[in-house]
């Protein structure tokens, strides 16, 4: 197989579109290790540098997964994540069996912390402020998945049972909801993308250069008052979110003598 070196997209480009298109044929299934990089330069006729550029691209898209010493293979399907926000609280209140199967929530470290600047902001604090923070790692399938932490107020959580280690066998919120006698009533989502910090890449066993998606949760109580901050970090190219919801249907028509709605 040959490239274009007339064409305006960059050999790395063509190769890695054309990879892309083999794995989709089924030339290399989920799990299969691709023929070595310097046999790939062989076959496209381009320099090694170019193989790894290419390599390197499809890693970041989640595409290949590279292990060291092993090898590059082509990567699983997409983890379809239930993580968001919503599917914490559900439907109704009460502790979701079908997530804690699926997903192992490892709690890493509680104690107090300088807010980072979101956090501080979502509270209406001074960033570096002192709050209690819940730090977790989760796994599914032994796989990391997510790095998280929840932060709460001091004067919420120290002396209750939040601001120890300790593994609650039902969701954080109704901990929180009965040791402050506040409740959650309403809550915003905001997902961006960056890379990873260094120990956020450790935690998720990617490269420093793979794009993660954040997720900021401010839940409020009946005062409108933020009662938790939660922050998630998944890793990029393997994660799909994906959000169910009705759609509303159309207005009724209104009646065109009505007085009452006239307009003045």
């Amino acid at each position: 197989m040959s490239i274009n070196p007339g064409a305006a997209e960059a050999p790395h480009r063509q190769i890695a579109m054309l990879l892309r298109e083999r794995i989709r044929r089924g030339e290399w299934a989920p799990g299969e290790r691709l023929p070595a990089i310097p046999a790939i330069a062989v076959e496209y006729g381009v320099a090694k540098q170019t193989i790894q550029r290419t390599i390197d691209q499809l890693r970041v898209e989640g595409v290949l997964i590279t292990r060291p010493g092993s090898g590059t293979f082509v990567r699983g399907t997409k983890r379809r994540l239930n993580r968001l926000s919503r599917g914490r609280y559900g439907g109704q209140r009460g502790y979701h069996a079908d997530l804690a199967a699926r997903y192992r929530q490892h709690l890493m470290e509680v104690g107090h912390s300088p807010a980072p600047h979101d956090v501080a902001e979502a509270f209406g604090v001074p960033a570096g402020s002192t709050l209690v923070v819940r730090r977790h790692l989760v796994r599914t399938q032994d796989v990391p998945v997510e790095v998280g932490a929840s932060w709460l107020r001091p004067s919420d959580a120290d002396g209750t049972a939040l601001a120890r280690p300790e593994v609650f066998d039902r969701p954080l919120y109704q901990e929180v909801e009965e040791a402050t006698g506040r409740t959650y009533t309403s809550a915003t989502d905001q997902i961006t993308a960056r890379l990873p910090s260094r120990d956020e890449a450790e935690l998720l066993q990617i490269r420093a250069d793979t794009p993660v998606l954040v997720l900021l949760h401010v839940a409020f109580d009946q005062r409108g008052k933020a009662i938790e901050v939660a922050q998630a970090v998944w890793p990029g190219p393997v994660t799909q979110l994906t959000e169910k919801y009705p759609i509303a249907g159309e207005r009724p028509a209104l009646p065109v003598d009505d007085p009452d709605l006239a307009l003045g």
